[in-house]
């Protein structure tokens, strides 16, 4: 079990996290919302990274790589959304 600051900075951390994932458009809610509730903990550490630099990423260009509209040029963040669509059935 975790010392109870590490988890109380792990909630605050997870908390944070979900409100960067409260984007401004439907599709990706739909797809960030749940990927940080069901698999985030899960992750690696650098995965986790992976993730974090992603949700920085502009609305317009996340929709375009999730819908395959356009191919995301960033091999890391390429993978975590492609991990993200295995994981998150919508």
């Amino acid at each position: 079990m975790l010392p109870l600051k590490q988890s109380e900075e792990a909630l605050k951390d997870k908390r944070r996290l979900r409100w960067a994932c409260r984007r401004g458009m439907l599709e990706l809610d739909v797809l960030f919302e749940p990927f940080v509730d069901q698999a985030y903990d899960e992750l690696s550490e650098e995965q986790k990274a992976v993730f974090r630099r992603l949700i920085t990423c502009d609305d317009p260009d996340l929709f375009a790589w999730f819908m395959g509209h356009k191919k995301c040029e960033d091999e890391e963040l390429a993978e975590m959304i492609r991990f993200m669509l295995l994981r998150v059935k919508v």
